[in-house]
C-alpha cells in the first residue's frame, strides 16, 4: 500500500472513530508499528490528527446525531464485553446501583451475577434483563425515548432525586479533557448528571472510540468519575481522573 492510500485509510478511521492505537492500525493496515508510527508523525506535523502515545485522535470529532440502541451494540462488541465484565466485578454484596442506559451498559447488565446488590436503571431493556434473572429492580419513571431506549425528563429526575447510591455505571458519546463527558441529548444529560450527584462513586463506561469526541450536551467533568476503558488513546486523561484499562 502507498504511503497517501495509507494516509487515507488512517484518516478514514480516524473519521469514524475518533481514536485508533498503533496496534489497531498495524491490523487493518497490515503493516509494521515502525510505519504507522512514521505515517502519524507525518500526519501530526500536517496537522491533520492528534499524536498520543500509543495512537492517534482526530482533531474534533462531533458526535451530534444520537444513533439507535441496535446500531451501538454492533460496534466494539468485544472491547464492550470487556469493560462490562470488570464494571460487574466492583458490585458488592448490598450495593444500591444505579445503571444509565446504553449500549456498553447493556453488556455490564449481562456480566452481573451479584444477587445481594439491588439495582435502579432508566433502561427498558436493562430493567427487563435484570428482572428475568431474579434481581432486585427499580426502575425509574418519566418519558421514554425510543432512539436510546431511555426513561427520561422531569419526572425521571425527581424519581433519582428520592435515591442515594453507592455506585452508578454511566455510558457517554464523548470524553473529552475540557469539554467533559457528552452526550447528545439535553434530557439524557440531566438524568445522568443526577445520578453522579446522587452516587457515592461514579464509573463511565467508554470504549477507546469516545477520547476527543465532544457532542452537544455536558454532563459532568471528567474529575466526577471515574472510567472504564478498553485502551487508552492518550494517556494524559490519566492525570485528570482515575482510569482503568481492561486490555492492559
Amino acid at each position: 500500500m502507498l504511503t497517501e492510500e495509507r494516509y487515507h485509510e488512517i484518516l478514514e478511521l480516524l473519521n469514524k472513530k475518533g481514536a485508533v492505537t498503533v496496534i489497531e492500525l498495524t491490523k487493518v493496515l497490515q503493516t509494521s508499528e515502525s510505519t504507522i508510527r512514521r505515517d502519524l508523525n507525518a500526519l501530526a506535523k500536517m496537522g491533520k490528527i492528534n499524536k498520543v502515545h500509543g495512537g492517534a485522535t482526530a482533531l474534533e470529532k462531533m458526535m451530534q446525531i444520537e444513533e439507535n440502541m441496535e446500531i451501538k451494540s454492533m460496534r466494539f462488541q468485544e472491547e464492550k464485553e470487556k469493560i462490562a465484565q470488570y464494571a460487574a466485578s466492583l458490585i458488592r454484596d448490598g450495593d444500591f446501583i444505579y445503571i444509565d442506559a446504553g449500549s456498553t451498559t447493556d453488556k455490564l447488565v449481562d456480566a452481573i451475577s451479584n444477587m445481594n446488590a439491588t439495582y435502579v436503571t432508566n433502561g427498558i431493556i436493562h430493567a427487563r434483563k435484570l428482572t428475568q434473572r431474579g434481581h432486585k429492580v427499580y426502575i425509574i419513571g418519566g418519558e421514554f425515548k425510543p432512539v436510546t431506549e431511555a426513561i427520561v425528563g422531569a419526572q425521571a429526575l425527581k424519581s433519582i432525586s428520592m435515591f442515594n447510591f453507592t455506585k452508578c455505571f454511566l455510558g457517554a458519546n464523548g470524553i473529552h479533557k475540557t469539554g467533559g463527558y457528552t452526550t447528545p441529548d439535553v434530557d439524557e444529560a440531566l438524568v445522568k448528571a443526577e445520578a453522579i450527584k446522587r452516587s457515592f462513586v461514579s464509573f463511565v463506561l467508554a470504549d477507546h472510540s469516545k477520547f476527543g469526541a465532544v457532542s452537544a450536551t455536558v454532563f459532568g467533568d471528567l474529575r466526577q468519575a471515574c472510567i472504564i476503558t478498553d485502551e487508552l488513546p492518550d494517556k494524559t486523561y490519566q492525570e485528570i481522573t482515575i482510569i482503568k484499562e481492561v486490555l492492559k
